[in-house]
């Protein structure tokens, strides 16, 4: 196979044309050509440093047949959610499920599951699972190391995982949200060499300066573009592009490639812009995909021109995949695993005692997964405590989908719903059902649709009830990625209906019990104060 194009080469920083042969899935020979009008430009695809796929909504295959379309050749992917629900058969499900198309998966080996001792989890992952993993070759890292307290005071079990890792001579991803100074110095000591999660420029500069990788994240939630691609300027080596968590209405609309986009609009450079979207990942992870030299495997995308990177042609391996903005790897069977046994719930389930007026109240904040405490007044009603919507302040609920046990019950601020509820088994960390809504009847509805579904995403408004199933674990569907994503955008449309100003309303609120992240969460086992890490109260 023959293709010609303006070969972007990124480490010499050229353009220029040429005609590539491939050969068994290989480049076998790069010639430069004379110059050809309207040759489209040749590059390498780009890679997600870190994502949960899970997050999509889709099963690997699946997500895959979407990610191609948009010149995304690999993902380093953290299988933490649906070891959270299955334990290493979940784990075990992703390779296999991602082995059967052509994508470039590299999983890594859940570091945290359960994620806290603060919730209840389907699944756990102990050292000796990390020994199994490890000596995969599949498994290419250790994922992300979100217990950071037990990082820097050197908590034994964290360190025989980071250990363990070390051993096999595999990188270790790091978590450790508003961490700078010492404790930031403490962290990165103990292995961790890659952070996700930093929030503004300085943490983010301390943290390269540590010797850290950072990964711009722009994700369906989690927004941290804007406050960080400036450091790309003078550390174009230190950065990476990822999502972390992209739900399927928005990988059906772009992935990497809009960050790229973005930052050439931003002025950035080029070559450092495609340094961090295509090849700083490869190095770190020392991936095997190509980097458009002789010998590499034939992975490289053919785009329109050098702005908006529009894709024309996708090649993995040497066989294209995506072209035109169509997918071209074909559906496979996808197998069904759950863990899911909670009974249906009753409206009184959701009662909480009123205690006083005042309550401590989740901040939730568009674009962010850190959540401020703040105080605000609820209503009450024959002894008990009720959301407040005309002051937006919502009855949240965090249900055991593991097993039997009452619900916890807390408040939130910035949902926006005038009426009904919505709720989610996309819960992270450990994947318990999740809702907020204005009162207790609509709640238990939204819950025990999701029950009856054994997983998914619900919607009750009035006589409306909607609901998007997620058999695979709770949290995945097995169906047409694009059918999965335009169900999801009517499901999310309704929502927004109902009132919610946020931008993704489920994305939103699959975060809210997670506990790891500040200031304020609720686990099913109650409210959290992710400062202290302990239990708080509702009332104040």
């Amino acid at each position: 196979m023959h293709i010609q194009g303006q070969l972007v080469d990124i480490p010499n920083q050229k353009i220029y044309p040429v005609s590539i042969t491939v050969e068994k899935g290989k480049i076998s020979a790069i010639k430069e050509i004379n110059p050809i009008p309207d040759l489209p430009f040749l590059l390498p695809g780009f890679i997600d440093a870190h994502v949960h796929v899970e997050s999509s909504m889709l099963v690997p295959s699946e997500f895959a047949r979407l990610a191609v379309v948009h010149g995304t050749v690999a993902t380093v992917s953290d299988p933490h959610e649906i070891a959270n629900v299955c334990g290493i058969e979940g784990v075990d499900y992703m390779i296999e499920n991602g082995k059967q198309v052509p994508f470039k998966f590299y999983f890594g080996a859940p570091s945290c599951v359960p994620a806290t001792p603060f919730e209840t989890a389907g699944g756990e992952i102990d050292a000796s699972h990390i020994e199994d993993l490890m000596s995969r070759p599949e498994i290419v890292y250790l994922a992300e190391m979100m217990n950071w307290p037990g990082t820097v005071n050197r908590d034994p079990l964290v360190m025989e995982k980071i250990q363990i890792a070390q051993k096999y001579g595999k990188p270790i991803d790091g978590h450790a949200p508003g961490l700078i100074g010492e404790l930031a110095e403490k962290y990165v000591s103990a292995g961790p060499s890659t952070d996700h999660e930093c929030f503004t420029y300085a943490e983010a500069l301390g943290k390269i300066k540590l010797g850290m990788k950072i990964a711009i994240r722009e994700g369906s939630a989690a927004k941290n573009f804007e406050a960080l691609i400036d450091l790309i300027d003078e550390y174009p080596e230190m950065i990476m592009f990822c999502s972390d968590d992209k739900h399927p209405d928005n990988l059906a609309l772009g992935h990497i490639n809009e960050l790229a986009t973005r930052a050439i609009a931003k002025g950035k450079d080029l070559f450092q812009v495609l340094q961090a979207a295509c090849l700083n990942p490869i190095h770190h992870y020392s991936l095997e995909v190509g980097q458009l030299r002789m010998g590499d495997p034939a992975d490289f995308i053919l785009v329109k021109d050098l702005k908006d990177f529009q894709v024309q042609a996708t090649y993995i391996n040497g066989e294209k995949v995506a072209e035109n903005g169509k997918t071209l790897i074909d559906r496979v069977d996808n197998l069904v695993i759950n863990n899911f046994t909670s009974s249906l719930k009753k409206p009184e389930d959701f009662k909480i005692e009123a205690k006083g007026s005042q309550v401590r109240v989740i901040e939730a904040l568009d674009g962010q997964l850190i959540t401020p405490e703040i105080q605000g007044d609820i209503l009450k009603k024959n002894g008990f405590a009720e959301s407040n919507p005309e002051k937006d302040i919502l009855k949240i609920t965090v249900v055991n989908r593991y097993q039997d046990a009452p619900p916890a019950v807390a408040f939130i601020k910035n949902f926006g719903l005038k009426n009904g509820a919505i709720a989610s088994s996309v819960g992270h960390d450990s994947h318990n059902i999740i809702a907020v809504g204005v009162d207790n009847e609509t709640i238990c509805r939204a819950v025990n649709l999701l029950i009856k579904a054994n997983g998914g995403i619900s919607a009750v408004s009035g006589e409306k009830e909607e609901v998007l199933p997620l058999p695979v674990g709770g949290i995945m569907s097995a169906e047409n990625g694009y059918q999965v994503a335009a169900e999801y955008t009517r499901i999310d449309r309704m929502a927004k209906e109902m009132g919610s100003t946020l931008n993704s309303p489920f994305m939103t609120l699959s975060f809210m019990a997670l506990l790891v992240i500040p200031d304020l969460k609720l686990s099913d086992k109650g409210l959290f104060d992710g400062k202290k890490f302990e239990f708080t109260e509702v009332f104040q």
